[in-house]
């Protein structure tokens, strides 16, 4: 019988990353959705404009999970080798294939779960790891939705438990965030200052979820990648001597 996705291990694995990779997470999520922050400060009120908000929020945080999945691959040998800037080169040229499938996924969950709850959340499960799909093996959009359905097919609890968790985590967040901020001041600035600071936390957490959840999937179906990303690579065994010949 075929091993099952480990739930709690997983959302181990995810913190753990989370907590020593923070010093680059943090960092590119801070910058990334400051950009969002001002140009959505910038063109507030202006409806004209609110598609080109959207379209740079898409971005950012697609660019963000193409990068965090270069990440987690990168430490599958329990250290990382990548600069900001090498993760950051190897996400942009999919950045056009995820930002077409997170439309496409989202349009169709978000119907399914407005309309008829359960099939919105058995999509949001079995297209959890179109992403990472997309970035390690250079899918296409169409062909990254069979593959992540094949990816979690016999482990579809496990992984829809690790998403619930993660949703449930960051909006807990965003509303402690909200409020914080609220109370400090109800201006507009303070409302964008604790967006901007929810989102820099909370993001990592999501975008983590579905690289170490794909990384665990091809691990249990002996994927071509499959290793675990927090344990270092076993060391080379060494060859026994040879035996000495016999005398004569």
């Amino acid at each position: 019988m075929q091993p099952r996705l480990d739930a709690g291990g997983t959302l181990r694995q995810i913190f753990q990353t989370y907590g020593a990779q923070a010093g680059v997470l943090l960092p590119v999520a801070f910058c990334l959705y400051l950009i969002v922050a001002v140009v959505t400060a910038l063109l507030a009120g202006r409806l004209a404009l609110s598609p080109l908000v959207f379209a740079v929020a898409i971005v950012a945080a697609t660019l963000y999970q193409g990068m965090v999945v270069g990440l987690v691959k990168d430490v599958q040998d329990g250290r990382r080798d990548s600069s900001v800037g090498d993760l950051v080169d190897a996400a942009w040229p999919v950045v056009l294939p995820l930002i077409g499938a997170g439309l496409l996924s989202g349009i169709a969950i978000g119907i399914g779960i407005l309309f008829l709850l359960v099939p919105g959340l058995i999509l949001l499960t079995i297209w959890a790891v179109i992403a990472p799909v997309i970035v390690v093996e250079h899918s296409g959009v169409i062909a990254a939705f069979g593959r992540s359905r094949e990816l979690v097919r016999g482990n579809g609890w496990q992984v829809f438990g690790v998403i619930f968790t993660v949703y449930a985590i960051t909006a807990v967040a965003g509303i402690v965030f909200g409020v914080i901020g609220a109370g400090i001041s109800d201006s507009v600035g303070m409302r964008i200052v604790a967006n901007l600071v929810s989102s820099t936390v909370t993001a990592p957490i999501g975008a983590l979820a579905a690289a170490t959840i794909y990384f665990g999937l091809l691990s249990i179906k002996g994927g071509s990648e499959a290793s675990s990303p927090t344990l270092p690579p076993e060391a080379p065994t060494t060859p026994p001597p040879p035996e000495a010949p016999a005398a004569g």
